[in-house]
This record gives C-alpha cells, sequence and structure tokens, in this order.
C-alpha cells in the first residue's frame, strides 16, 4: 500500500506538477488550496505526510500546521514547510511544527530523497 501525501498549496498550477510528479514516485496524494482546506482535510484524510506551502490565503501554514499538530494521530506526522521566503523562515516554520523546510521552486530531484527520508522508504 502506498504512503500517502497531502499537498497544500495555494496555486493550482503548482499544486497540480507536485502532484503529478509525487505520483510518479509511487505515492497516493490528496490536495488542499489552503490552510483551511488542509485542516478539514486531516479531519477525515490520513495523510503519512504533509507538504506544507506557508504563505497562502484564508489560513497561511504556519497557523494550519499549529491545528493539525493538536489532533490526535497527527502528532507525529511529518510535515514539510514549502516557501519562496527561503531559509528566513525555517525557525518559524520549526516553531509552528514544521520538521523541514523545502525552498520554492522545488528542486525535484533534492525532493525525492526527503520523502524517502520521511516516510522511511529504502
Amino acid at each position: 500500500m502506498s504512503k500517502k501525501i497531502l499537498i497544500v498549496e495555494d496555486y493550482e498550477d503548482a499544486r497540480s506538477f507536485m502532484k503529478f510528479v509525487v505520483e510518479r514516485y509511487g505515492y497516493k496524494v490528496v490536495e488542499a488550496a489552503n490552510g483551511q482546506e488542509a485542516v478539514e482535510t486531516v479531519k477525515h484524510e490520513t495523510p503519512d505526510l504533509i507538504l506544507m506551502d506557508l504563505a497562502m490565503p484564508v489560513m497561511d501554514g504556519f497557523t494550519a500546521t499549529r491545528i493539525i499538530r493538536n489532533f490526535y494521530g497527527m502528532e507525529e506526522v511529518p510535515i514539510i514547510a514549502v516557501t519562496a521566503y527561503g531559509s528566513s523562515c525555517y525557525d518559524q516554520a520549526i516553531e509552528a511544527g514544521c520538521n523541514y523546510l523545502i525552498d520554492k521552486p522545488i528542486n525535484f530531484d533534492t525532493l525525492k530523497p526527503v520523502l524517502n527520508r520521511y516516510l522511511s522508504v529504502c
């Protein structure tokens, strides 16, 4: 059974491309267009990992991460921050509950090893 990744990204084109690439890696994908959708999605889906954009309308990724971390069973699920703001957001992302930060634009050659590491895939 393949692992499930929740992709949270407000730009539909970016989200669709991320979904395409992540599915090519062999993972199942669920999507959310903002932090509020991510919070609602996590209530009925149990992702094995979340790729969380930090700057989004409706609810940002920092707030969504804090809320999701309080859900039963979501305390240890890896949340990877994805941001165009670079390492300047690193401390804030970690404080919110993210495990790691990836810069945008995403280098898909480095994404796969990160996903594999956090999902314990050999």
